[in-house]
C-alpha cells in the first residue's frame, strides 16, 4: 500500500474504488491528465492494482465516459414528463436537463465527447452511449406516430436536435452564452426554433 487512502478501501471493491477515485480526480482537476499511479495512490492501493481491472489508462477513461452516458441518460429520462400535451412540453425539460448535466459535470462531459488516442475506439457506438441518443429518437418516433412531428428521416431530425443541444451545452460550459450576444434565454429561444422546424403544420 502507498499513502493513507482518502477513502475506505475494502477487499473486493477494488474496481469501484478505482472508478470513484478517478471520478473525484476528474472533477477536482477539471481534466484527465492524471496517471493510473496517481489514481492508485489516492485510492490507497498498490500501483499495480488498477491494472487488474483496467489494462491501461484509456480503458479507465472509457469506463468513466460510459458512466457519464449512464448518468446523462438517467437525467434525461427523469426529466421527461409523463403526459406532455405538446412537443415543446417534452423537448424543453429534456433539453434543460441535458445542458444542466453538462454544466454540473463539465470535465466528465468533455471526456464523454473528447477524441484522441486516450479514448477507446468505437465508444460512441457502445450501447450505453447510444442509449442517450435513443431518448431523443424515442420522443421523435412518438411524435411522428402521433402526427405532431413532420415525417422526415428520424435520424436527421435527431441529429439536428443533438447538434443544437450539444452545441448549447458546450457554449454554456465555456460561459459563452452571454445575454449581450444571445439574449437572456438563449436555450429556450433555440428550442423554439427547433420545435417550429419539427412540428407538423397539418397537425
Amino acid at each position: 500500500m502507498q499513502d493513507t487512502p482518502n477513502r475506505p478501501y475494502h477487499h473486493g471493491d477494488l474496481r469501484r474504488a478505482v472508478i470513484e477515485t478517478a471520478l473525484d480526480m476528474l472533477r477536482e482537476e477539471k481534466g484527465w491528465q492524471f496517471t493510473l499511479r496517481e489514481v492508485a495512490r489516492r485510492a490507497g492501493v498498490s500501483h499495480g492494482a488498477p491494472y487488474k481491472h483496467f489494462p491501461d489508462k484509456a480503458a479507465l477513461l472509457a469506463e468513466l465516459a460510459m458512466i457519464g452516458f449512464d448518468r446523462l441518460r438517467q437525467s434525461l429520462s427523469a426529466a421527461k414528463p409523463k403526459a406532455p400535451k405538446t412537443l415543446r412540453d417534452v423537448i424543453t425539460p429534456v433539453a434543460h436537463a441535458y445542458v444542466a448535466f453538462g454544466k454540473d459535470n463539465p470535465a466528465l462531459y468533455r471526456l464523454m465527447f473528447s477524441a484522441g488516442e486516450e479514448k477507446a475506439a468505437g465508444i460512441h457506438l457502445n450501447e450505453r452511449a447510444l442509449a442517450v441518443f435513443d431518448v431523443a429518437l424515442g420522443i421523435l418516433r412518438h411524435g411522428q406516430a402521433a402526427g405532431s412531428i413532420r415525417r422526415r428521416p428520424i435520424e436527421g431530425q435527431a441529429a439536428a436536435w443533438w447538434g443544437l443541444i450539444h452545441g448549447m451545452t458546450m457554449l454554456a460550459i465555456d460561459g459563452l452564452l452571454v445575454p449581450e450576444k444571445v439574449g437572456s434565454a438563449p436555450l429556450d429561444a433555440a428550442l423554439n426554433t427547433l420545435v417550429e422546424g419539427l412540428e407538423n403544420p397539418a397537425a
